[in-house]
């Protein structure tokens, strides 16, 4: 997000960031603890001098008991029950090449979410240490389209290579790596319950 809108968003998630932690009454270390993320990046990442990538949000979100589309709903600036394609929030992670659109209009008290998720050739992302003890809603339920490219997913060590116009269906807990073809990348609709 290299422009002003994206400078806001990311202010105000550092802002959002801040904020839950302090709700829960938690230290930087007792939320270093939990997360397993250094306190100096936490820090950095409450004050706005550093983005968290997608690992790092996957994980805070995992502390507070939500999910990242959720907690992107609350950085948001305005609720509206149509959200028009140009205006759907985008989050780009540079370091790992992912791209994530929010398709559903953001809500915290809606439950399914519907996003749009871009993996550059080649890109591999890991969640790691997710259980039914430290993920919202004992796993939440995906249901992964591929729409375009390859894209390979080991969920809690069970792999699956899904191919154009196949869906996954999908708890997210244990262990999770997502890899992107070499050359084509990976387009994918994701839709959280």
């Amino acid at each position: 997000m290299g422009n002003e809108n994206g400078n806001n968003q990311d202010k105000r998630l550092a802002e959002r960031l801040r904020t839950l932690r302090g709700e829960r009454g938690w230290s930087l270390d007792e939320l270093a603890e939990r997360t397993d993320v250094s306190r100096a990046t936490l820090s950095r990442m409450e004050k706005g001098e550093v983005s968290p990538t997608t690992a790092v949000l996957g994980r805070l979100c995992a502390a507070y008991g939500m999910t990242m589309s959720r907690l992107m709903a609350m950085v948001e600036e305005n609720y509206s029950p149509l959200v028009r394609r140009n205006n759907q929030a985008i989050w780009n992670d540079t370091k790992t090449g992912f791209e994530r659109r929010s398709v559903s209009p953001p809500s915290e008290s809606l439950n399914c979410e519907i996003l749009e998720c871009r993996l550059n050739p080649g890109t591999e992302i890991t969640y790691s240490g997710f259980s039914k003890n430290n993920w919202p809603k004992d796993g939440l339920e995906h249901h992964l389209l591929l729409r375009e490219g390859g894209l390979e997913i080991t969920i809690d060590a069970q792999s699956y290579l899904l191919q154009p116009g196949d869906c996954l269906r999908y708890k997210l807990q244990g262990t999770n790596c997502f890899r992107a073809d070499k050359d084509r990348g990976a387009l994918y609709t994701l839709v959280v319950l």
